[in-house]
């Protein structure tokens, strides 16, 4: 296998496979997103429909309680012979609009004596089996399981009419309740929906709507679905019907209202799970489409760059043969850019100097001279780097140069020109650079070194508390290298830190020193390696090259200082500084 078919496969592999997973993760997870959406929306939507159906319940068992204790009902006992009785139950059915079918009063023999429709007197209305019974206001009420009557289903409640001196049963009120407003109800939420009121049995009272291609009627069973053992919240089912689909389904029961604890019905809400889910399968067809064409671009950019980095390696391997077949040494390798092209370089002088021992055995001399000066540098200059780099970052958002614009430019310069003094203070033989001795605000070059990483600390997010409690903060110091100590310190705390994390400062008056310390709650340093943390080159995080520590030891030591490093409270890492603060 060649190289160009390596990247090739490389980037095929890197730029598809995370884009394939993204996409079945996002699908699956907006799949169940949507559905438990959709089945909180169904639980409430039963919850709201039983709610209505034991209201109008209610209303009507409270009517009936009520007119059996009017006076007028003690007419019964004289068999409404002046139908006074039954000019008022017409009145009643007329001033309720048609909510109930018909009122009649019947005495102990079950013969209709008293009618809001006059045809009815003297039939004979014998009780249906008790279906629900209710205590209500004083009264027990019986109720009939709704029936087809004339094309229309009624609900009929009986309530015992008694005489209101001897307390003798006498006869009972009948109400024939339209059951259509129920109906109604259910028709009204099953708006894409599918609402059954059903009974404790588990059989349905009334029903709307339809579950695909089976429509639900009064009188569906569905004890099998076990409604009794299910909590007031969603679930998936089979379904109803021979070609059942699976469905979601919403349960709620009837509430109490006004302290009616209803007579325990309970609504179920049903959709279909396919047509539920059909926008979440009309964006994974459409994720599909776009990952086609994913699929497509990175092929034709991946070949292209797999081309472009194959190619001056082909060009490069051609030159080594020529080489090895003896040709000119000093001849150029084949053009090329970037990495590549100083790989060519770098490896023709490689072979040039292998030609040319003495010039081989100068050159690597110098080369090891700068590779540990380079070393160095680069350790120092990283921190800078990376807030200039940063600073610049925030700085090309902004439309116009900013406040905080113009402070980042100022870290800019600064850092620069740190950088720079640092850069030929190195260079010049790794001679230390004398102490510019002056009066410092210890605070504030605490707070300046937490400034300038604010960025990258709220980046990480990571928290700088201070606590500093050194009454006068000022010692004699060379503020640039004590604020390189600063910068090194928060810069190693951050690098062992994980995202997340609290760093404490603190300051505090010890004679005639001041003591810094800096506290992280990242992992600590192992006893055995605290004695060598501040030797050149020691280091256990990966990446680096253990410096930061020599140099901030270095500089607490041309200020009189000393450092040391124990753990913290937390089990991170604790650096405590030592500083005179006059030195003599």
């Amino acid at each position: 296998m060649n190289i160009r078919t390596t990247l090739l496969r490389a980037f095929l592999l890197l730029g598809l496979v995370p884009a394939m997973v993204l996409a079945a993760l996002a699908f699956f997870k907006a799949r169940q997103s949507m559905q438990d959406e959709i089945e909180r929306g169904l639980v409430n939507q039963a919850h709201a429909v039983a709610a209505d159906v034991n209201k109008i319940l209610f209303e009507r068992l409270q009517n009936g309680a009520a007119w059996s204790t009017f006076e007028v009902m003690q007419d019964v006992q004289v068999q409404d012979v002046d139908k006074r009785l039954s000019n008022f139950l017409a009145k009643l059915q007329v001033g309720y609009g048609g909510v109930y079918r018909r009122l009649d009063v019947l005495n102990n023999q079950h013969q209709v004596v008293a009618s809001s429709d006059m045809s009815a007197l003297g039939q004979q209305l014998p009780a249906a089996p008790v279906w629900k019974q209710v205590q209500l206001a004083g009264s027990q009420l019986v109720l009939e399981r709704p029936v087809d009557a004339g094309g229309a289903a009624v609900l009929r409640i009986r309530v015992a009419l008694y005489n209101q001196y001897s307390a003798s049963r006498q006869g009972e009120l009948v109400l024939a309740v339209d059951w259509q407003p129920v109906q109604e109800l259910l028709a009204h939420a099953a708006q894409g929906h599918a609402v059954l009121l059903l009974d404790s049995d588990g059989s349905a009272l009334a029903a709307a709507g339809a579950v695909g291609e089976a429509s639900l009627q009064p009188g569906l069973q569905l004890a099998d679905w076990r409604l009794e053992q299910q909590a007031e919240s969603a679930f998936l089912h089979a379904g109803p019907g021979p070609q059942a689909r699976p469905v979601l389904a919403g349960l709620g029961r009837s509430p109490a209202y006004a302290g009616f604890a209803g007579v325990g019905l309970s609504v179920l809400v049903l959709q279909e799970r396919d047509m539920a889910l059909a926008p979440v399968r009309n964006m994974a067809l459409i994720s599909l489409a776009i990952l086609a064409l994913l699929v497509l671009a990175t092929v034709a950019a991946a070949r292209k760059i797999s081309a472009t980095i194959a190619g001056p390696i082909v060009a490069l391997t051609a030159f080594t043969r020529s080489y090895q077949l003896g040709q000119d040494v000093q001849m150029q390798p084949p053009a090329a850019k970037g990495e590549l092209g100083e790989l060519g370089q770098a490896y023709a002088q490689m072979m040039r100097d292998i030609d040319q021992a003495r010039g081989r055995l100068v050159k690597t001399a110098k080369l090891a001279v700068i590779g540990e000066m380079a070393a160095v540098i680069i350790h120092e200059v990283r921190t800078p780097l990376g807030i200039l780099r940063s600073s610049a970052q925030m700085l090309r958002r902004e439309k116009g140069i900013s406040e905080q614009g113009k402070e980042l430019l100022g870290f800019i310069e600064s850092e620069t020109a740190r950088l720079n003094n640092l850069v030929s203070a190195m260079l010049d033989s790794a001679r230390a650079r004398p102490l510019y001795m002056a009066r410092c605000d210890m605070h504030q070059l605490v707070r300046h070194a937490a400034s300038l990483l604010a960025n990258q600390l709220e980046q990480r997010a990571i928290v700088i508390e201070e606590e500093l409690r050194a009454d006068d903060p000022w010692l004699d110091g060379d503020s640039e290298q004590l604020t390189q100590v600063l910068l090194n310190l928060l810069h190693n705390a951050m690098q062992v830190m994980a995202q997340g994390g609290t760093i404490r400062i603190a300051t505090l008056l010890d004679g005639s020193s001041m003591q810094i310390e800096i506290e992280d709650d990242g992992p600590g340093i192992a006893a055995a390696d605290r004695s060598r943390v501040f030797e050149a080159f020691f280091f256990r995080r990966e990446g680096g090259v253990g410096l930061g520590l020599a140099i901030v030891q270095q500089i607490v030591q041309a200020h009189a200082g000393e450092i040391s490093v124990d753990a913290g409270r937390s089990g991170g890492a604790r650096f405590i500084i030592r500083l005179p603060r006059k030195l003599s």
